[in-house]
Parts: structure tokens; C-alpha cells; sequence
């Protein structure tokens, strides 16, 4: 694709097969990641707003997004279907859910609803659609979105989040100055993340944002934190092995992010967002026959807004 053609909304370059591998490191650990639990604990509070009470839950990819524990607690009788296209990962989620075989017998004692791994979503499955610090990876964006808007019910809710343009920012100017390439894509903002949601059918999408400044102490505790989150996944990135020297000129080249406290300091921007199923649009043609079902439910769903 030449810089001249026009790009759907929300497209990003992302090198696939990093991210590929990067989700893979990410999952085979029992814990998500320390910031995606942190941003799920604040989508949590926000689904107080959505006004849902839901006989499913389509989680994407769940290894990566921590939100599993705390979706249970706020629909202990919902299905969590858990969304995971990649067979490896699937294994190692298959096994997760085998070592938890005694507790998934408790749950169906006390009336809780079961886990159902999943490769992709039945059409029109969940009510909810939860998706925690899954997309800014995401190679096909269209796609995933798309994957959502198939698995959820009509008038279901779509919640999620991801990395915006701002994150790691300090990191540019340092890599461009040492011939590194870029640390990062550039995240997808906000505003286009709205149109890819459109795009894909979806009605009224809500966006925010939300900044964030993280401290370290020292640049070998920063690059272990940055390494828990991931990988750089820029098509343009720095190849090759990386030598003890060029860590060595990395965490002198860190040093400039020393504020006047002392401490080592890196932007963080979450965004958030949901969005809201609609009824299908009914094709207008010369004649157009209307079913009473569709009619009542057509007029169901206008006396909502």
C-alpha cells in the first residue's frame, strides 16, 4: 500500500508477526500483564455506566486483559465466552481452565455460569463484548472490530481500551537521535478509533482518554517494566540481536528521562471506549416489505432513544 491511498479507519502499521509473538509471551503467564490490570480495574468501574445485565460475556483474548475476575463478580450468572483465535494460546488457556477444573465444579454448585473457550463468536452470542489493552497490538484492526460486532447480540455493549498516540512519547526523540528507529507505532487516536467503529456497524461509540506519567527509579527497572507490557512492534524498528553494549548505550541513553525528582519518568495514554450495536438497517428499495416482527422491533428500539 503506497502512502497516496486512502486507509480504512483505524488502520495502523503493526508488524504482525511480532505482535504474533509478543501476545504469545504475554499469555503464557498466569497474570496479565501489571498495567492491563491496572486499566481493567478502571474499565470495571466504568461498566456502572452500562446499563446491562448480560446472559453472556464475549471476552477477546482474556489472557492478555485481566478483567476475567472482576466480570464474574459483576455477572456471576453471565457465560464468559473466552474469544482466542491463536492455537497456541488457546493450549496454554485450555490448560488454565483444566488446573481449575475443582473450582469450575464449586461455581456450578452455587448456580454460577460456566467458561467456554472459544475460536470465534456464534453470531449475535454475548450482550457484552469486553476487549482490555488488546487493539493498539492488533495487526487488522477492521477485522478484530468486525469480530466483536458479529459475536454481540443487537443492542449489545461493546468495552474497551487501548495505548493512544502519546504513549512512550519521551522514548522518540531518544531513539531518533541514536539511529534506532522508532520505539513504537504510532498508536491510532482516538477520533479514528471512533470512525473504525462506525464503520463496522456500530452505533454511538463514546471515546475518552486518560494520561498517565509513570516514575522508575532506575533504567534497568523501566526497560523490565516496558519489556512485561511487550515488544516495539514498528515495521521500521531496529533489527538484529541486541549486544550487551548496545544495552549498556540504551540505559546511558535513558539517563534523559531523569526529572528534577530524581526519578525516570514516561507518558502513558489510555483510551477507552464503547459503543452500542444497533438494529439492522432495513435496504430501501423501490418496494420494501416489513415483516410485523421487524416493525415492532424497529419501533422498540426508537422508543429507546
Amino acid at each position: 500500500m503506497t502512502g497516496d491511498e486512502a486507509l480504512p479507519p483505524g488502520t495502523q502499521q503493526i508488524a504482525a508477526g511480532a505482535a504474533l509473538r509478543q501476545r504469545r509471551r504475554l499469555s503464557a503467564s498466569d497474570q496479565a500483564p501489571w498495567l492491563h490490570q491496572e486499566v481493567a480495574s478502571r474499565m470495571l468501574d466504568r461498566l456502572s455506566v452500562i446499563r446491562l445485565q448480560p446472559t453472556a460475556v464475549l471476552q477477546s483474548r482474556p489472557a492478555l486483559g485481566g478483567g476475567d475476575e472482576g466480570l464474574r463478580e459483576r455477572y456471576p450468572q453471565s457465560t464468559q465466552l473466552w474469544l482466542e483465535p491463536d492455537a497456541e494460546v488457546r493450549a496454554l488457556l485450555e490448560k488454565r481452565l483444566r488446573r481449575g477444573f475443582m473450582q469450575s465444579m464449586v461455581d456450578k454448585l452455587r448456580g454460577s455460569a460456566p467458561t467456554e473457550l472459544i475460536t470465534e463468536p456464534p453470531a449475535g452470542a454475548a450482550q457484552l463484548a469486553w476487549s482490555n489493552m488488546e487493539l493498539h497490538a492488533e495487526a487488522d484492526k477492521p477485522a478484530l472490530v468486525k469480530t466483536w460486532h458479529a459475536g454481540l447480540a443487537v443492542e449489545g455493549c461493546l468495552m474497551f481500551s487501548c495505548l493512544g498516540p502519546d504513549s512512550f512519547i519521551e522514548l522518540r526523540p531518544i531513539f531518533a537521535r541514536e539511529g534506532w528507529g522508532p520505539p513504537a507505532p504510532d498508536w491510532v487516536d482516538m477520533h479514528d478509533l471512533g470512525d473504525l467503529l462506525v464503520h463496522a456497524g456500530f452505533a454511538d461509540p463514546v471515546m475518552d482518554q486518560e494520561h498517565l506519567k509513570l516514575t522508575w527509579g532506575s533504567p534497568q527497572d523501566l526497560l523490565r517494566d516496558l519489556r512485561a507490557l511487550g515488544g516495539n512492534l514498528a515495521p521500521a524498528r531496529l533489527r538484529g540481536l541486541r549486544t550487551k553494549a548496545w544495552r549498556e548505550r540504551l540505559l546511558r541513553a535513558l539517563e534523559s528521562l531523569r526529572g528534577p525528582d530524581g526519578r525516570l519518568s514516561l507518558s502513558i495514554e489510555l483510551v477507552y471506549g464503547h459503543a452500542f450495536k444497533p438494529q439492522p438497517k432495513l435496504k430501501v428499495a423501490a418496494t420494501t416489505e416489513v415483516s410485523l416482527d421487524q416493525m415492532r422491533a424497529m419501533v422498540r428500539g426508537a422508543g429507546k432513544h
